[in-house]
């Protein structure tokens, strides 16, 4: 089952988290909030984290049944948040399983209020890193979406609403698209959407992008650079600019199958976590959890470590349509239920989804967006052309005796 294209480089790395899961955990102090989380609670937070958690370690999964022997790399958040603001809108049987497949709470108090606060506190002001996050829903010109849906998804995501002219201007659609997504992760994410992306039974995109840059605590010296063999998951050895860094003091632990190793931004807000397993064999780490990522942590401890790890660039792309079919949420793309967003049948074309990650002696530079193209069903003109052999009848209407019965073959005869 194919995840669409995907542009990817180097050997398989895995990086289990750079942390934008998981940094959440209690109150925080932060400027003004910028969407309504009146009513968030420390244990709301935890239970949104938790869902997001476990669908990203699901997805993973799922990705790596898909993806043999290549690299992985997405941003959980971003998809997470484009489908939960799809979800809003699902009903019946379709929101059931999204809510399965994405673990969020079903209680909608919970779900918006904390998840609100989730999105001020990655857009809190005073940071000595770069992390935003943004949402936006475009709308097809003279599509009417319910006024509790737009104001639900603006009050809670900041999704605001913009209308675009999908039928008559699909190129200039994607492209005003792409660039807010240009924008929102700094030029990092160009081509979001393409043209064919979009049809003529688009009826609402909704995107999420989210942007991360950060420095590391204790950075590694260029000159301590090299080129190095690197043993990729099919056993292949090839030649990497592995980063060096000896006699500092990092979070670190060891199991039986693996070695962890927490590494800090500046802030020290965020990590990056990297579990490495200590044979060349990725699958004997990969069946993580909430749980297994929360014992790896508690085991931590500060020590000297001496570090070798390489220079990396991905810039994935991923058409996720069969993927959360396969993942349990079939109806969301067929006969859904999406009542609470607008009247009329509307289903999940696709789910688009980018990322791109570069990680080098300074920090690491992380993006992802999100796009979820929701179709509508058209009543279009039939056209009906006698230009090859029919039957006919002539019929008395009330009863349907049929008075006459021929079938054209050559009308010129």
């Amino acid at each position: 089952m194919s995840v669409g294209k995907k542009i990817l480089t180097g050997g398989r790395i895995v990086i289990i988290t750079v942390a934008l899961v998981i940094f959440i955990s209690g109150c925080v102090e932060g400027p003004a909030v910028k969407v309504d989380d009146t009513g968030w609670t420390p244990e709301g937070v935890d239970a949104v984290v938790n869902a997001n958690n476990q669908f990203a370690f699901d997805l993973y999964s799922q990705f790596k049944k898909e993806i043999r022997d290549e690299n992985i790399f997405f941003s959980p958040y971003s998809i997470s948040v484009a489908l939960i603001m799809t979800y809003e809108g699902a009903r019946g049987q379709t929101a059931g399983e999204m809510q399965s497949v994405l673990r969020i709470p079903e209680d909608a108090d919970l779900r918006r209020s904390n998840f609100a606060k989730i999105i001020n506190e990655i857009n809190k002001e005073d940071k000595k890193y770069m992390l935003s996050t943004a949402n936006a829903l475009w709308v097809q010109e003279g599509y009417v979406l319910l006024e509790e849906y737009i104001s639900t998804v603006e009050k809670y995501y900041g999704g605001k609403a913009a209308n675009l002219d999908f039928v008559e201007e699909t190129e200039k659609s994607c492209q005003t698209i792409n660039r807010w997504v240009e924008d929102q992760t700094n030029n990092r994410i160009i081509e979001l959407l393409h043209p064919k992306d979009l049809s003529l039974d688009t009826a609402l995109v909704l995107t999420n992008a989210i942007y991360f840059k950060g420095a590391w605590v204790l950075q590694f010296d260029p000159k301590d650079t090299r080129d190095e063999d690197f043993t990729t998951g099919t056993g292949e050895t090839v030649k990497v600019p592995m980063m060096g860094l000896t006699g500092s003091e990092f979070n670190y632990a060891e199991t039986d199958e693996a070695q962890i190793l927490e590494m800090d931004y500046d802030g020290e807000d965020l990590s990056m976590l990297m579990i490495l397993p200590k044979e060349n064999n990725i699958e004997s780490v990969e069946g993580i959890t909430p749980e297994k990522l929360s014992e790896w942590k508690s085991m931590l401890i500060k020590q000297r470590v001496a570090i070798s790890i390489p220079k990396l660039k991905l810039e994935p792309r991923y058409s996720m349509k069969d993927t959360l079919m396969e993942m349990g949420m079939p109806l969301a793309f067929t006969t859904a239920d999406f009542s609470g967003m607008a009247r009329g049948e509307l289903w999940i074309g696709n789910v688009i989804h980018q990322a791109f990650i570069e990680v080098n002696e300074e920090g690491t530079e992380a993006t992802g967006a999100t796009a979820v193209i929701v179709e509508k069903l058209v009543q279009t003109t039939p056209i009906f052309r006698a230009d090859h052999p029919y039957i006919f009848i002539i019929q008395q209407k009330d009863t349907g005796n049929i008075l006459f019965l021929g079938r054209v073959s050559d009308p010129t005869r």
